[in-house]
């Protein structure tokens, strides 16, 4: 437990000047200033009310994911021009959750903020509570550096440390699947009460599985989210601390499951395998110990 406290007060202090975020007037200001292009000296704002005037159907996931507000700045050079979207979530973990929900296999990632992914038109990362979109109306090399450049000067300014969400480092790596990280703020795998959750895929040979965690801040409120899973599957809630029980979810299949102080930790399998023929209970194990 001095162990979890200790933890708890680094995350809190390390991330105390990122999450009071910039306002619209800094972020323009961190612009860099790159040869050969011009920022724009103006800029606009979106909020929650109005963010579906620029980005139409794609607006609901954005306030899912706690989203307040976007600052849209802009770079040209003749002809050519990048757009800078600077969108403002409540916590970093909601900004790392937008990003991680558009991330592509299809791009190149890069060591940029906590992480970037890219081509040579566009750029996409997080650092602190934002989630930064850069996108070019042309396609060049020259303009994939100038979109990294940017990224990176922006970045500097925003949060130089940023990093995955500290609950990933308790992650085995064996059998991980690269860049599948993520975060769902709310309703995982389709239950509205499982809120908050921190995914990674994982496969042993052919067989697929997602192993999760939720932070529910203390044994109670984990407690409390359990029995809402139990209820919906119609099972009796008999479920000890430190021991690991199944739920047999009509709409997912098994869960396997553990519940450990404030953590609900387990594995969903997407494509409905049964768990019994794979290792994945392995892997769940080493989470417990690396959490503890």
């Amino acid at each position: 437990m001095l162990k979890q406290k200790i933890f708890s007060l680094v995350f809190l202090l390390s991330f105390a000047s990122v999450v009071s975020a910039q306002t619209p007037q800094e972020l323009k200001s961190y612009l860099p200033t790159v040869t050969g292009w011009t920022i724009s000296p103006e800029f606009e704002v979106f909020g929650r009310d109005n963010l579906y005037v620029r980005i139409n159907g794609a607006a609901p996931l954005f306030l899912e994911n706690n989203f307040q507000e976007m600052t849209s700045m802009v770079y040209t050079k003749g002809d050519d021009y990048i757009t800078i979207q600077a969108y403002r979530h409540a916590a970093p973990v909601d900004a790392f959750g937008m990003y991680a929900s558009e991330r592509s296999s299809e791009m190149t990632f890069y060591r940029i903020g906590g992480e970037a992914q890219g081509d040579n038109m566009g750029l996409y990362s997080f650092a602190g509570c934002i989630y930064l979109k850069m996108q070019a109306n042309n396609e060049s090399e020259e303009i994939g550096k100038t979109l990294r450049e940017i990224a990176k000067g922006l970045i500097a300014k925003i949060d130089p440390n940023a990093v995955y969400p500290g609950l990933f480092r308790y992650f085995p790596v064996e059998y991980k699947q690269d860049h599948s990280e993520a975060y769902t703020t709310s309703n995982y795998i389709g239950h509205e009460f499982l809120k908050g959750v921190y995914t990674c895929n994982y496969k042993i040979g052919e067989a697929e599985g997602q192993l999760f965690a939720i932070d529910a801040k203390s044994k109670e409120e984990a407690q409390g989210i359990l029995k809402k899973y139990f209820e919906f599957a119609k099972q009796p809630f008999d479920v000890r601390e430190g021991l690991s029980f199944v739920i047999k979810d009509k709409y997912n299949g098994d869960i396997p499951c553990v519940w450990d102080r404030q953590y609900i930790l387990g594995i969903f399998y997407e494509k409905g395998e049964d768990s019994s023929g794979y290792d994945f209970g392995d892997i769940l194990e080493q989470l417990i110990k690396n959490i503890e």
